[in-house]
């Protein structure tokens, strides 16, 4: 069965596979994947080990609830032992920050009264401006600048897709002559749309996973790189499966996932990733879209590496997402062009 046709007969819902993948040293995901990007990185800079930063230990458990938006459109399974293992998974986790968070206050208080005497202003502040304690997280205050992007980033958001509305319709239309350049656009609903990876005749019904931000997300891959989105959509690299991920449903999915992962549903992020992408954005507004099409290429190299089909698409989706936050715990990560992925990227 050709990709473009499973794109457009199945609506199902995939399973969450699990896939035997050989640990490496390096950081102890998927060797083939690590492979690659460390070959591609290491042409450009020295880079920096996971194993330096601690390796495994910065890698999260997903959590299997949608953060306020609707599910995404290739959502897990029924596993009922998968979702206990899960759930299991996530009090440790939540246990082990609570630890890590009173470790924090304490070396921050330690510091403020032996080093910096007790009551002193500069102590107050370290223990008011650096750290703060609610409900066992551990919170960062941003900078005006920091606060600023991450608000425009979250209205972005909140921005429904809408097909009467012009300029999301224009999106649309930009989107089609990128994908099928030279060929005439076929109108808002028309079968051919299911060449580019949507369920069915008419993509507005598909955006509900991500909003009007993940059609401008497909959109900034195409015009800013556009060889990588070519070949992603044509699926020129590797030896793919029989039964492909659709393309731009794909894409709204690793949408879904990076808002998931950086906490931008809160009012301020809370995770380390998302903390991280905070100083990342005041660096570059636009590192949202570009931390995208970082993570469309993770996601497709780890389909590869796994040699996944399409019932296994969130198994893939979550390395890539486990790949992606070891990656942004590198200690010498000032910007999307610094993650060792980026190189997979192609203009």
């Amino acid at each position: 069965m050709s990709s473009s046709s499973a794109a457009s007969t199945s609506s199902r819902n995939l399973v969450l596979g699990s896939v035997a993948v050989a640990d490496c040293d390096w950081c102890g995901c998927c060797s083939p994947l690590c492979a690659r990007i460390m070959s591609s990185a290491a042409r450009l800079r020295r880079r920096v080990h996971h194993s330096d930063v601690g390796g495994k230990k910065f890698e999260r458990v997903l959590s299997s609830g949608s953060d306020g938006l609707s599910e995404p459109l290739l959502g897990g399974g029924d596993d009922e032992y998968f979702e206990d293992w899960k759930e299991k998974k996530r009090r440790e986790e939540h246990e082990w920050s609570q630890i890590f968070t009173r470790l924090l206050a304490q070396w921050s208080q330690w510091l403020s009264i032996v080093l910096l005497g007790s009551g002193s202003l500069l102590g107050d502040m370290i223990n008011r401006v650096l750290y703060r304690r609610d409900e066992g997280i551990v919170h960062i205050d941003l900078t005006p600048v920091q606060e600023e992007r991450l608000h425009k980033l979250q209205k972005r958001l909140q921005v429904a897709f809408d097909g009467s509305n012009s300029k999301h319709a224009e999106a649309l239309v930009a989107l089609w002559h990128e994908a099928f350049p030279g060929r005439l656009f076929d109108g808002l609903i028309t079968e051919k749309w299911k060449e580019m990876g949507w369920q069915g005749t008419d993509p507005s019904t598909d955006f509900r996973g991500g909003g009007f931000i993940s059609l401008e997300n497909l959109l900034f891959l195409a015009q800013r790189y556009p060889r990588s989105f070519s070949k992603l959509l044509h699926k020129e690299e590797g030896q793919r499966s029989e039964w492909e991920y659709p393309f731009a449903v794909a894409g709204i999915n690793v949408s879904f996932m990076l808002i998931q992962m950086l906490d931008l549903r809160s009012e301020k992020p809370s995770s380390l990733s998302g903390l991280k992408f905070a100083k990342i954005l005041a660096e570059d507004e636009q590192a949202f879209d570009v931390l995208y099409c970082v993570a469309f290429e993770m996601m497709d190299a780890q389909w590869l590496a796994m040699r996944a089909s399409y019932m296994e698409f969130n198994a893939v989706l979550s390395a890539t997402r486990s790949q992606l936050e070891r990656e942004l715990s590198l200690d010498d990560v000032y910007r999307v062009q610094d993650l060792p992925a980026y190189t997979l990227l192609c203009r």
